[in-house]
């Protein structure tokens, strides 16, 4: 199939906002979505909000400055100050969208208080649930645009390049049926790792086969061992039968949640002077260290936020209550769980990778925002912003690809040795990792790799591993046992392509 216009694959906030700027700058877009629209993307499932810098006290400066801290010296200044000085024409967009964002009695947006930032600056709706308005309001939009064709159940199974390296469309897999589409252009938005760990706050499916596939066909990947966990993931009873884990918002600990351990004493003050609105990578280590200890680590928002529960945060309620714990008089367990992907394919500004005519938005991305910690609810605002630029860059794509090399749809990981590869990521690297966790980690991606072939899951997860062995300090949610020092920090950039060995191409 020829499609003259952008394929984007993948169909989260990220893919639908560069569907949504690609057709208006003019182009027709043809959407991969591997679900229904709106399910299984962790755009919808996200709590916090959408950070913006629009509070009469508040400029983009103090929001890029906190988001630069946050991710420990780390970030590109420069698609960091893109994304605070994009981020209100994001937002206003997403309200002529009619994303019902919560609003005060004078029609002002109302703005909470998240770990890491210095004023409060989230956009929320509904206390917990932007993801899913947000969401809502972007697909009803992007079904009746009469530019944008959208394939459910569809997903790619390899990229399709010339004799020169250009991406120029993908195998895709529709409900069974194997398309190749040629295109002038790609955008990968096919989310992040969070799949691949046995504990995740993510939807399952996301098990980075955009980066496995983007890898496998030669692009540079950028420092794919910076894996957010999520300090506050919901230990509730039964949560053995619950993947993914539900998760706490960290609003709540903006509202006033305390984080204490069986006995009640709170203990964030004991690991970093910013307490309980310290930023993800330490308050996840802390709470970490006390599980170990065995002390427990708790999240008590009874006097904070108490009976306003059911109406302000309703979907952190309702896991709650249908585990039997009522958070208004019982403090809430908690655990870390792997949350956010930082690393990613590396992107330009305009969402460009390294090869010609692939394009890559969203957590699949790394466009160098995020550093090796992501500041809170800065997710949804790096996919509305970045997914629009790269939206507008794909539609000035022109074919003009040579002749297409042969290729066969990657290999599929059976569901048991997805399981053993979950199992494996969580217990080596987690949030504290180690040399010899890692090598038995690389050791068992390999055996799979022998018995599977190279499946997009495998090669994430080995990129992941090896950045982790390879990074030899401690820095953002980047944590090694035998390598506490923080010392000479550094973005790292690899290739793949079809061997098992990285090779490190560049680093500053």
């Amino acid at each position: 199939m020829i499609f003259d216009g952008p394929l984007i694959i993948g169909a989260g906030l990220a893919g639908l906002s560069a569907a949504l700027a690609a057709a208006d700058a003019g182009a027709k877009v043809l959407v991969l979505s591997p679900t229904a629209l709106g399910d299984g993307c962790a755009s919808a499932w996200a709590q916090g909000g959408m950070a913006v810098a629009l509070a009469e006290d508040d400029t983009s400066d103090l929001h890029s400055e906190d988001t630069i801290i946050a991710g420990a010296g780390l970030c590109d200044p420069e698609a960091v100050r893109v994304l605070t000085e994009e981020g209100g024409a994001a937002v206003v967009r997403l309200l002529a969208l009619g994303a019902p964002f919560d609003r005060d009695a004078d029609g002002k947006l109302i703005q909470s208080l998240e770990a890491a930032h210095s004023r409060p600056r989230v956009a929320r709706v509904g206390g917990d649930g932007a993801g899913a308005a947000i969401m809502a309001a972007v697909i009803a939009t992007v079904r009746t645009h009469p530019d944008i064709t959208v394939w459910e159940h569809a997903r790619a199974r390899r990229l399709l390049q010339d004799n020169t390296g250009r991406v120029c469309g993908a195998i895709v897999d529709r409900q069974g049926e194997l398309i190749d589409v040629l295109t002038p252009a790609t955008i990968l938005a096919t989310g992040g790792i969070g799949g691949l760990y046995a504990v995740t706050t993510t939807p399952t499916a996301m098990k980075g086969q955009g980066l496995g596939l983007a890898a496998l066909a030669g692009a540079v990947i950028a420092d794919a061992e910076f894996m957010q966990f999520h300090p506050t993931a919901m230990d509730l009873p039964g949560r053995s039968a619950l993947d993914p884990a539900p998760l706490a918002t960290e609003a709540l600990r903006g509202e006033g949640a305390t984080l204490i351990d069986r006995k009640g004493r709170a203990f964030m003050q004991d690991y970093d002077p910013r307490g309980d609105l310290a930023p993800r990578d330490v308050v996840s280590r802390a709470v970490a260290d006390q599980i170990a200890r065995g002390k427990g680590a708790f999240l008590d928002a009874r006097t904070a936020i108490g009976a306003r529960f059911p109406a302000e945060f309703p979907a952190v309620f309702k896991a709650c209550m249908a585990a039997g714990l009522d958070p208004r008089t019982t403090p809430i367990p908690v655990a870390p769980a792997a949350h956010y992907h930082m690393g990613g394919i590396a992107t330009d500004l305009d969402g460009r990778t390294s090869l010609v005519g692939l394009y890559a938005a969203g957590e699949c991305a790394s466009t160098g925002v995020h550093g090796a910690n992501r500041l809170a609810s800065n997710s949804l605002l790096e996919a509305a912003v970045f997914g629009a630029r790269a939206g507008r860059a794909a539609a000035d794509e022109t074919a003009s690809q040579g002749p297409i090399l042969p290729a066969a749809p990657a290999p599929d990981l059976p569901e048991d040795a997805l399981w053993s590869l979950r199992l494996a990521m969580s217990r080596d690297a987690g949030v504290l990792r180690s040399e010899a966790g890692l090598r038995r980690l690389l050791s068992e991606i390999a055996s799979m790799e022998d018995r599977y072939g190279q499946t997009p899951e495998l090669v994430a997860a080995r990129l992941t591993a090896e950045g982790a062995f390879s990074r030899r300090e401690s820095v953002g949610a980047h944590a090694r046992a035998d390598y506490p020092d923080r010392a000479m920090a550094r973005r790292r950039f690899i290739t793949v392509g079809s061997t098992r060995a990285p090779a490190l191409m560049a680093a500053e």
